[in-house]
């Protein structure tokens, strides 16, 4: 799992999901525009937190094996 590249896929949907947004003519299409990037968030989010809690794992002295 190349956590890099997960994080900047989900940054880079997320700048596509916006720049639709922004084009957006309807409130239906921003209201849709707008939970795919609240659920993208959630999934970035997310990923932080597993970084986060595999880190924990190992020691300061130890190499994170990713």
């Amino acid at each position: 799992m190349d956590t890099e590249k997960i994080m900047e896929g989900i940054s880079a949907e997320m700048l596509v999901a916006l720049s639709a947004m922004e084009k957006a003519e309807t409130q239906e299409e921003k209201r849709i525009y707008s939970e795919i990037i609240k659920n993208l968030s959630s999934s970035l989010g997310e990923l932080y937190h597993l970084i986060s809690d595999m880190a924990g794992l190992y020691d300061e002295d130890e190499s994170i094996p990713f």
